[in-house]
């Protein structure tokens, strides 16, 4: 079973609902082992440092999964490292959805007070990935995502494996649905195909 390498999003952490749901399914199956969820850096530059400092430790067929900000991490480390990956309400351009956030930030997961500045707008327009390689990924999108377009993502992995929940928001609380199938395609039993779910 490849090991499965979980990136959270902005001011998140490895104490994330989707992070804690992914972790009790894979201990449930006795994989515990193969799960990794590091607290990642709140400066994009230290956070791919991080990401790239732990998957050189992995198997080359790790499994990378992200939400929102971890999925853009996750697309950029992806095609960097040559990885699959599946991207959870990915953010595609969030060198344009953060810059309302420049200033003092504290992370509510963990408390960590620091400030996103134009360095990290910098860091993020630097990694973004122009044309990923659809084969590469599962999108899991809501269409009720408050706080990113879902249609973006769906046009900038045009192509990609897509599984659309009608109705469900950035939290994305029927996550839990596609763990199953999470686990057969980082086990290489699925092919790719676009799913309307």
């Amino acid at each position: 079973m490849p090991h499965i390498v979980y990136l959270h999003g902005f001011n998140s952490s490895e104490l994330s609902a989707k992070a804690r749901e992914t972790a009790a399914f894979l201990d449930q199956r006795g994989l515990a082992e193969t799960f990794h969820c590091p607290r990642l850096p709140p400066h994009p530059a230290d956070a791919i440092a991080a990401a790239t400092a732990l998957l050189q430790k992995l198997p080359a067929d790790t499994l990378l999964i992200g939400s929102s900000l971890g999925g853009f991490y996750a697309s950029w480390l992806a095609e960097a490292l040559g990885l699959r990956a599946v991207l959870i309400n990915p953010a595609v351009r969030p060198d344009r959805s953060l810059a309302a956030y420049i200033g003092p930030q504290t992370n509510p997961y963990t408390g960590e007070q620091y400030t996103l500045d134009e360095a990290d707008l910098t860091a993020l327009r630097r990694l973004a990935v122009e044309r990923p390689n659809a084969a590469r990924y599962w999108l899991v999108l809501g269409t009720a995502d408050e706080v990113l377009d879902w249609r973006e993502a769906v046009r900038h992995y045009r192509g990609a494996r897509q599984t659309v929940f009608f109705g469900d928001d950035h939290r994305l609380a029927r996550w839990s649905e596609c763990l199953p199938g999470v686990l057969a395609w980082a086990g290489d039993e699925c092919r790719e195909r676009v799913d309307e779910t």
